[in-house]
């Protein structure tokens, strides 16, 4: 008699042989099986207090691990709270394998009691929507996998029905299809983008999410400093080029401020090599920066281009460092920007985002910098602090600043950041967020302290969403339903087994840092900020 196992083992182990070893999400009766069988393969399933947060813990660990990641939702409410993660982990390119319980198709013809089409609801957020069947289990988990983690990575989705789960099924898995080589480029296409690099004066190079998983940092690094080619990065990109480094121009995307700066620079070059770039992350104004009449453009991509942000000359839809080597091997070194316009571009963007402030949003990033190591790993929600902390928080290697750059979703840091210090508890792991932000996720705090977790948790408290409430102020509109009460957020830490402080001075943060860093268990740090402290500063 041959082995067998249950079509739910073949599901997961497949995914431990992907590398995963943790999964989160709430578990309902449709799922116990599915539990089990991550347990039994080696994929240790962990209680978080939404859906939503789940899977934005289960993305922290996969910007440490690599892995991808897993969550987990029972019937109806359960699969459907994870609609958000799920929609930016397509949009932020984070493979997410979303794993629901359903009733049987023959149940489901008659029973209603929760049942709702969640393929129909999943299809156009993911990648590809499976519902798994005992007799192809072993390939629905191979394919799951690759899909989710090859060309653009993204989230697939997989209804287990019950009875499926628990299906025997040979255990003899066929073997798995190989990952496709990195393609290079040849011909007359790879000759003339080599050509206008030769000639280039007034190079740029602009890096985004597709260059970050692929793992292309050292191939930026190295093209950048043969050919004195100055880096942007998208947000989610930040660190790909160490942002301490003489040709980092910083992040781009979202700061109004910073665009009237980085724009006119691009505009000025003569030639832009795009690297991973997907627009996705960039405000509108970002789509008259360039037209292949006006520049040449090289795009080096995982897919074509099929957003029309912007087009290009070339567009080159293969490995970012082998094409980037292509590109560079044997050419001389040549001169560029001349004139200074590099060191004058940075310090204009030093002068526009001050650290030099009292207090306020741009001093606590400075504190928070300067306290906390170089390794330290950031999360951001989104809101007014996440620009300023996306220009002012430097990152030397990627995946340093964590943040939904693309759906910009908000109460993603705070389960970014237990995600984090649980795949590398050995680093310094501090999210930033909006108090507004942080009241959506606050339950999660309890998650951390069931970990064992020590994260440090900062908001910047303002009892506003002061993005919007600008927004509404410069439109002169009437303030409505942007204001809320000044919660103790300090308390909640304490409340949920962690340690938490209020700070207003620079000294006092600093304190509070070095205290947290040092702490068993993580710590609530409330910075109180002035209303409007974002004005001019964004």
């Amino acid at each position: 008699m041959p082995d067998t196992i249950r079509a739910a083992d073949a599901l997961a182990r497949r995914l431990y042989t992907a590398g995963c070893r943790t999964a989160f999400g709430m578990p309902g009766g449709e799922v116990l099986t599915v539990i089990d069988a991550l347990e039994k393969a080696g994929i240790r399933f962990i209680l978080a207090k939404h859906e939503n947060a789940a899977g934005f813990i289960a993305e922290g660990v996969h910007h440490r691990d690599h892995a991808p990641a897993i969550l987990v939702g029972t019937i109806g409410p359960g699969t459907l709270n994870g609609v958000n993660t799920v929609a930016n982990a397509l949009q932020d390119q984070v493979p997410l394998i979303v794993i629901s319980g359903c009733m049987d198709a023959d149940e489901a013809a008659r029973y209603t009691h929760q049942v709702v089409d969640q393929q129909a609801v999943f299809r156009p957020i993911t990648k590809a929507s499976f519902s798994l069947n005992a007799g192809a289990a072993h390939t629905i988990a191979d394919k799951a996998v690759a899909i989710a983690t090859e060309g653009q990575p993204g989230p697939v989705h997989i209804d287990v029905p019950i009875s499926v789960a628990d299906a025997h099924i040979s255990a003899d898995a066929p073997a798995s299809r190989a990952p496709a080589s990195p393609a290079i480029p040849t011909g007359a296409d790879l000759a003339t983008a080599r050509g206008w690099l030769e000639s280039a004066q007034r190079p740029v190079m602009i890096v985004g999410v597709d260059a970050m998983n692929q793992g292309a940092e050292a191939a930026i690094l190295e093209f950048a400093e043969d050919h004195n080619v100055p880096v942007i990065t998208t947000y989610k990109a930040k660190g790909m080029f160490p942002e301490d480094h003489g040709l980092a121009l910083g992040g781009a995307g979202l700061s109004p401020l910073a665009d009237t700066h980085l724009a006119p620079f691009v505009k000025a070059a003569d030639l832009i090599v795009c690297v991973g770039y997907d627009p996705i992350e960039m405000r509108p104004g970002w789509r008259d920066v360039w037209t292949p009449q006006s520049h040449n453009i090289i795009d080096i991509t995982a897919v074509p281009n099929h957003h029309y942000m912007h087009q290009s000359s070339l567009n080159f839809v293969t490995d970012c460092a082998a094409t980037l080597r292509a590109l560079s091997d044997g050419l001389d070194v040549v001169e560029t920007w001349t004139n200074g316009e590099i060191y004058q571009l940075k310090s204009a963007l030093a002068g526009t985002f001050r650290s030099d402030e009292d207090w306020g949003p741009a001093a606590i990033i400075d504190t928070c910098r300067k306290v906390l190591p170089r390794d330290a790993i950031g999360s951001a929600d989104s809101g007014a602090h996440r620009i300023l902390l996306s220009q002012m928080w430097e990152c030397y290697e990627p995946r340093a600043l964590m943040q939904s750059s693309a759906l910009c979703t908000m109460g993603c840091a705070v389960p970014m950041a237990i995600g984090a210090k649980l795949a590398s508890p050995e680093r310094t792991v501090v999210s930033f967020s909006g108090d507004a932000g942080f009241l959506m996720v606050a339950g999660e705090l309890a998650t951390a302290a069931e970990l064992n977790l020590a994260p440090i948790f900062l908001v910047f408290v303002d009892a506003s969403l002061a993005l919007i409430e600008k927004k509404q102020r410069e439109r002169q509109l009437p303030n409505h339903g942007v204001d809320f009460a000044q919660h103790n957020f300090a308390a909640m830490g304490v409340a949920f087994g962690g340690a938490g402080v209020t700070v207003r001075n620079r000294d006092a943060l600093e304190s509070a840092l070095k205290d947290a860093m040092i702490a068993e268990k993580f710590t609530v740090i409330a910075a109180v900020i002035d209303r409007g402290a974002y004005d001019g500063r964004i």
